[in-house]
């Protein structure tokens, strides 16, 4: 499933940015070349810039992935969710309130990469589960109604957001 198949009912609201910077690539596929690009860059950054910040208030590199951990266990459990077929509306999440409640900076570069790999990988086989019909599934979340699929290229796309944030404003 690429990308390009998404419909125009599956995705609504600021989905449709990540969706976009997902790109036109399989899903499955993306999930896999998504997350070893992503460690393979952030293995190239130099070690005194993990705990940088460009401006006072802003998250560090290391805040930054633990964010994208954060939203794609989120965007997993409402896929998980939606593909159960549960009709119920999923509120929205703060992801400063989250950012706040971890210490991420206190951990080695490493332990995020390891524990980034573990959940995509588990992510990965939860989507390779998924028949057709489960993965066009629709549910609503953040007032916005979005497929399973959909919401595995937000997964894809978010990361992709954040790696531009680190090569414009941190390296």
């Amino acid at each position: 499933m690429k990308g390009s198949e998404l419909l125009e009912n599956e995705y609504a609201g600021n989905f449709g940015t990540y969706i976009k910077e997902a790109g036109e690539g399989d899903l499955i596929e993306e999930l896999e070349i998504s997350l070893h690009e992503f460690i393979r860059f952030v293995q190239n950054i130099p070690m005194d810039k993990f705990d940088y910040r460009y401006a006072p208030g802003k998250w560090t590199i290391k805040d930054i992935i633990q964010h994208i951990m954060d939203c794609e266990r989120i965007f997993a459990y409402r896929a998980l969710r939606f593909s159960r077929n549960d009709q119920t509306p999923l509120p929205s999440f703060e992801e400063d309130d989250y950012a706040n409640s971890t210490d991420s900076n206190k951990r080695s570069i490493q332990d995020l990469l390891t524990e980034l790999s573990a959940l995509r990988h588990s992510n990965l086989l939860f989507y390779k589960s998924l028949s057709e019909e489960q993965l066009k599934r629709l549910g609503t979340a953040s007032n916005n109604r979005i497929s399973v699929r959909a919401l595995g290229f937000v997964i894809i796309g978010h990361q992709r957001h954040h790696q531009k944030v680190f090569e414009e404003r941190y390296l």
